[in-house]
């Protein structure tokens, strides 16, 4: 069993691995950081080495917490939903931890692609959050 988070350095982003964090200690279980892109011609090498960096901080900051981890950085060319789901299929994931965007008023009847497609497609929960103030 294990803690499914999808990753990329934003305030979503870290506002999910905290809530990730947190469950993956109350669960007592491991946490998988899957950070996707679907590569292309926009995912230049210094754009894929930003990404190296922040997920080497990611993985010290869980070793130093002592959480057992996996971090993955798939370029495979999929939609991250794509990603999150299958690694949740594959690894017996108990929860998928997303976050999502604040929205404008008009944005709040459409839910972003990627986290409707987890919501609809995911065997396992998902627990979706905010990004606060302070992230």
């Amino acid at each position: 069993m294990s803690i499914i988070v999808g990753y990329i350095p934003t305030r979503e982003g870290r506002a999910a691995l905290r809530a990730a964090r947190a469950e993956a200690l109350l669960r007592k279980t491991k946490l998988i950081v899957v950070n996707s892109h679907r590569g292309g011609r926009d995912f230049d090498a210094e754009e894929a080495q930003r990404f190296e960096d922040e997920l080497a901080n990611v993985e010290g900051a869980l070793d130093e917490a002592g959480i057992e981890h996996e971090v993955r950085a798939l370029v495979r060319g999929n939609e991250p939903a794509e990603d999150l789901v299958e690694v949740a299929q594959e690894s017996d994931g108990e929860v998928i931890v997303i976050g999502l965007r604040r929205r404008t008023p008009i944005g709040k009847l459409i839910l972003g692609s990627n986290a409707q497609r987890i919501l609809l497609e995911a065997t396992c929960p998902v627990l979706a959050v905010k990004a606060g103030d302070d992230d």
